[in-house]
C-alpha cells in the first residue's frame, strides 16, 4: 500500500456531457471563490447545468443562488434549483461551458434568447488592495438569437444561506445584505463563518428592482410581473424559516442580436476584524481584510467594486490579460496541462487572505497573515507565479510568531493555529508534529523567495531561526525518526526515503543562505554535510534491485512518488545526481502511478506528459463532485476527503521548473 498521494488510471470512463465543456468538465466549477468564506461551487459528477443543481459551500452545503430571466413574459430559470409555487417557468437549455483561470462561462438558450452567464473571480495578485477584496462578480448578458427585438428582464437571488453553516440561526438583513443576529467573533459553525455579513448588490438605476423576502414568495413575483416590488420583509427569522432571500431584477428592454452591456451582480462576505492574532507575550492582535487600508465601509467598497468591473482597466479587461498570459505559458508544456492549471489558480488563491492591523493612532499597519506550513509549500509556485510577495507575507506570519520566542519546539512549527480564524499559536508545542518536513519547507521557501526577488530581508531578519531549524535537520534528516510528514493521512513511518531529501535539501539550502549573509564558513560547512548526507542516503534509500527508490530505507520491494526532489531543481542546487532522476523516471514508466511534482521532476517529456494526462484524466472523469481534490484512491482515482484546498497551486510547478532551469 503505498503511503503517499497519487493517482492510478486503471479505465478510462467516458461520459457525454449535453453541452460543450473547454477544456473539460471538471469534478465542480469555481463560481465565486475569492476566500475561505466566499467560496461557491457548481458540483458536477457527471455532468450539472448551470441550472439542474443549487450551488455549493466548498464543504457541499448547499448556498441558495436562483436566477430567472423573463424573455417576452415568458420565464425561464438559468441559475440555481428553485421550486416556485404559485408560478410557472421553463428551464433554459445550457449549450456551452468554458472556464480559464479566473472566469467561468455559460451559454444557455432561454427561448429566442441567448444568454451568457460569466462568473468572474478576480486575480490581482500585484494589487493588494484589489486581491484582498472578498467580493465576485456574475454578469448576464443577454442577444437575440432569431433577428428580431425581445423584452427581456434578469432576476438574480441569494438566500441567507451564504451567512451561516447553521440553518436555525436567525439572521437580519437590508436590501443587500444579511448578518446572524446574535454573531460570535472568530467562530464557525461547519467551515463557515459566524459573524460579519453577506451582500448581493447591483449598480442602481431606474430599470433596476429589489425585494426580500421568503423565497418562494419573492421569485414567484418576479416570475409573474417581470419585476420587484421594492419591499423589505422585515420579520427577521431563522435561515430555513420561509428561506428568506435578497432579489434584485433589472429591466433589459428591448434587445436584439447585438448583446447589450451585461447585468452585473457582486456577491461577497465582509467580517471584522478578519483574524486574531498571536504577538509577544501571548497578546492578540485583531487584523482586519487589507481593502480597508483604502475603503472606508461597505458600501464605497461594493461601489468601487461594481463600477471597475468595465472600467477600461478594469477587472474584465485585467482578468482576459491573466487568463490569456497563463494560458499561453501553460499552453508550451500540453494542452492538458493548461487547463489543469487554469482550474487551480482560483481555488489555491481563494485559501488565503490579505490582513492589516490598525496602530494606536488609527493608521493601518499592512503586513501579513495566517497559514499552515505544509499547504503553503505545495501552493508554493502559483504564488511565485501571481506575485512571489504573497509568498512573504505567508512566511512572515509564521517567522514573526516564532521568532517571538513562545514556539517551544527546536523545529518548525506546523502552523499558527488549529482553528481559523485564530492564529493564535501553539505556546505549547502541540501542533501536528511535522519536524522535518516544516523545517525544511520554510528554510526552502525563505531561498526561493530572496532567490527570485533578491529581497533579502526575511533571511537577515530571522536567520537565527534558519539556522535553529537547520541544526535540527542535520540530526533527523539522513535518517528520520518516525513521524509524519505532509501526507499525514497515511501515519507516521521511520526512515521517509522522501522525507529525508526534503530535509537535506534544507540543509543545502541554508547553505545557500549562509552565502548571501556572507558567512562563507558556515556555508562551506552546511555544503559538505549536504554532500555526505547525500551519498550515504544514495546507499540507504535504494532497492535492492537497484531500479528505484525505496518508501522507506530497508523495504526494497516498496516505492513511493519522491516529489520532494523538486526543491533541488527550483532552487538550482544540483545536489542530488542525475542518475537519480533518471533511474526515477524509467521506473515511473513503467510502474504509471503520477503527480503533477513528480512529472516536474522527470527528465523527458515523455514521462512528464504522462503524469500530466493521467491527472487531466482524474479531473475530467465524471466521478467526483467536489472541488479539486488532492488525495486520491489509488485503485480506482475515487477522492477521498481533500477539497478546495489552496495546495492546487503546485500545478503550477512544472512550468515553474522550466522558467528556473
Amino acid at each position: 500500500m503505498l503511503r503517499l498521494i497519487c493517482v492510478s488510471i486503471l479505465a478510462s470512463y467516458v461520459h457525454a456531457l449535453a453541452w460543450t465543456a473547454t477544456p473539460f468538465n471538471p469534478p465542480s466549477i469555481p463560481l465565486a471563490v475569492r476566500t475561505p468564506y466566499l467560496s461557491a461551487w457548481l458540483p458536477q459528477g457527471s455532468g450539472v447545468a448551470l441550472n439542474d443543481a443549487w450551488p455549493t459551500f466548498w464543504t457541499g452545503s448547499i448556498l441558495g443562488w436562483a436566477g430567472f430571466v423573463k424573455v417576452d413574459g415568458v420565464a425561464y430559470s438559468f441559475l440555481g434549483a428553485p421550486s416556485v409555487s404559485g408560478a410557472s417557468f421553463q428551464k433554459a437549455v445550457q449549450t456551452d461551458f468554458e472556464f480559464t483561470a479566473t472566469q467561468s462561462n455559460f451559454k444557455l438558450t432561454a427561448g429566442p434568447i441567448d444568454l451568457t452567464v460569466s462568473f468572474l473571480s478576480p486575480v490581482e495578485a500585484n494589487d493588494l488592495v484589489k486581491q484582498s477584496i472578498p467580493f465576485s462578480y456574475m454578469a448576464v448578458s443577454a442577444a437575440s438569437n432569431d433577428g428580431a427585438s425581445h423584452s427581456v428582464q434578469v432576476y438574480s437571488d441569494i438566500s441567507a444561506e451564504w451567512v451561516s453553516g447553521d440553518t436555525g440561526l436567525v439572521v437580519n438583513w437590508s436590501t443587500t445584505s444579511g448578518n446572524l443576529s446574535n454573531p460570535s467573533v472568530f467562530s464557525e459553525v461547519n467551515d463557515h463563518t459566524q459573524y460579519g455579513a453577506a451582500y448581493y448588490a447591483v449598480l442602481n438605476t431606474a430599470s433596476t428592482t429589489y425585494q426580500t423576502g421568503a423565497d418562494v414568495a419573492v421569485r414567484a413575483q418576479f416570475i409573474n410581473s417581470g419585476s420587484l416590488a421594492n419591499t423589505q420583509d422585515t420579520s427577521f427569522r431563522a435561515i430555513s424559516n420561509n428561506w428568506p432571500v435578497f432579489a434584485l431584477s433589472r429591466d433589459l428592454g428591448s434587445v436584439t442580436a447585438a448583446t447589450g452591456a451585461p447585468v452585473v451582480f457582486a456577491i461577497g462576505h465582509i467580517r471584522d476584524p478578519a483574524i486574531s492574532y498571536i504577538v509577544e507575550n501571548n497578546g492578540r492582535q485583531d487584523r482586519s481584510l487589507f481593502f480597508w487600508s483604502k475603503f472606508s465601509s461597505p458600501a464605497t467598497l461594493i461601489d468601487d467594486f461594481l463600477s471597475n468591473y468595465a472600467a477600461y482597466d478594469g477587472a474584465l479587461v485585467a482578468a482576459n490579460a491573466f487568463d490569456r498570459q497563463l494560458q499561453s505559458d501553460a499552453a508550451a508544456i500540453s494542452s492538458d496541462y493548461a487547463g489543469i492549471v487554469a482550474l487551480s489558480v482560483r481555488q489555491a488563491l481563494g485559501a488565503t487572505e490579505l490582513t492589516i492591523s490598525k496602530n494606536g493612532d488609527g493608521s493601518w499597519n499592512t503586513d501579513d497573515n495566517t497559514n499552515t506550513v505544509d499547504v503553503i509549500f505545495p501552493a508554493w509556485p502559483v504564488l511565485l507565479y501571481t506575485n512571489p510577495a504573497l509568498g512573504k507575507y505567508l512566511l512572515e506570519g509564521l517567522f514573526r510568531y516564532q521568532a517571538s520566542g513562545q514556539y517551544p519546539n527546536a523545529w518548525s512549527v506546523h502552523d499558527l493555529g488549529a482553528q481559523y480564524p485564530q492564529a493564535i499559536g501553539h505556546n505549547d508545542g502541540g501542533d501536528e508534529a511535522m519536524p522535518v518536513e516544516e523545517s525544511g519547507n520554510m528554510i526552502i521557501m525563505a531561498l526561493s523567495y530572496a532567490q527570485r526577488t533578491n529581497d533579502n530581508s526575511h533571511l537577515s531578519a530571522y536567520s537565527d531561526l534558519l539556522d535553529q531549524w537547520t541544526q535540527f535537520l542535520i540530526t533527523d534528516s539522513l535518517i528520520p525518526a518516525n513521524q509524519i510528514s505532509t501526507d499525514d493521512f497515511a501515519g507516521p513511518l521511520a526512515n521517509q526515503t522522501n522525507l529525508a531529501i526534503k530535509g537535506i535539501i534544507g540543509i543545502k539550502a541554508m547553505a545557500e543562505i549562509a552565502s548571501i549573509l556572507g558567512d562563507t564558513a558556515k556555508s562551506n560547512n552546511y555544503s559538505a554535510i549536504a554532500a555526505d548526507y547525500v551519498t550515504q542516503w544514495q546507499t540507504l534509500s535504494a532497492s535492492d534491485s537497484g531500479d528505484h527508490l525505496t518508501l522507506a530505507y530497508g523495504s526494497s520491494s516498496s516505492w513511493g512518488l519522491s516529489y520532494n526532489l523538486y526543491a533541488d531543481k527550483l532552487l538550482g542546487l544540483n545536489l542530488f545526481p542525475a542518475s537519480v532522476y533518471e533511474m526515477q523516471t524509467a521506473w515511473y514508466k513503467t510502474v504509471k502511478d503520477w503527480e503533477i511534482w513528480t512529472a516536474a521532476i522527470m527528465t523527458d517529456n515523455e514521462a512528464r506528459d504522462i503524469f500530466i494526462s493521467a491527472v487531466k484524466s482524474w479531473a475530467s472523469d465524471g466521478l467526483s463532485s467536489q472541488p479539486f481534490g488532492d488525495w486520491y484512491e489509488t485503485t480506482n482515482g475515487s477522492p477521498n476527503g481533500f477539497r478546495a484546498r489552496p495546495v492546487v497551486g503546485g500545478h503550477r510547478i512544472v512550468k515553474e521548473r522550466v522558467m528556473r532551469l
